[in-house]
C-alpha cells in the first residue's frame, strides 16, 4: 500500500509531548501510528484495484454461467435425441411384435391344417385297415 494517509504528526508530536511525553518517546510513537495505518489501512487506489479484480470475477463469473447454460441446452437437445431414437425403437420393437404375432397365427393355422389332415388321413387308414381285415 502507498502511504496516502493523511496524518498529523507535528500535531500528535506536539500534544503528547505537553502531555508529559519526552520528544523522542513521541516522534517515535508517531512513525509507529503512521507505519501502523499506512500498513493496515486501503486507500482509494487499493479499493479501486480491489473493485476491479471483483468487476474482472464478477465477468468470468458471467462468461461461465453462460458456458453452463449453452451445455445445459446442447444436454436438453441430445436428451431430446435419445428419447426420440427409443421412440422409434419402441415403435420398431410393436411393429416387430405385431409380425411375430401374426407369424405365430399363420404357423399354428399351418399347424392346424397338417394335423387335421393327418388326423383325416390317419383315419382314413384306419377305416381302410378295418375294411381289409
Amino acid at each position: 500500500m502507498t502511504e496516502a494517509i493523511a496524518f498529523d504528526t507535528h500535531r500528535f508530536v506536539k500534544r503528547l509531548t505537553e502531555n508529559g511525553f519526552t520528544e523522542r518517546q513521541a516522534e517515535t510513537l508517531a512513525e509507529e501510528h503512521v507505519a501502523l495505518l499506512n500498513a493496515n489501512l486501503a486507500t482509494k487506489t487499493d479499493i479501486a484495484q480491489v473493485e476491479a479484480r471483483i468487476a474482472q470475477v464478477e465477468a468470468r463469473i458471467a462468461r461461465v454461467e453462460a458456458g453452463m447454460e449453452a451445455f445445459r441446452q446442447e444436454t436438453r437437445a441430445n436428451i431430446a435425441q435419445v428419447e426420440a431414437r427409443i421412440a422409434q425403437v419402441e415403435a420398431g420393437m410393436d411393429a416387430l411384435r405385431q409380425e411375430t404375432k401374426a407369424s405365430n397365427e399363420a404357423v399354428k393355422a399351418d399347424l392346424l391344417k397338417w394335423q387335421l389332415g393327418a388326423l383325416i388321413a390317419q383315419g382314413g387308414l384306419i377305416v381302410a385297415l378295418i375294411k381289409l381285415l
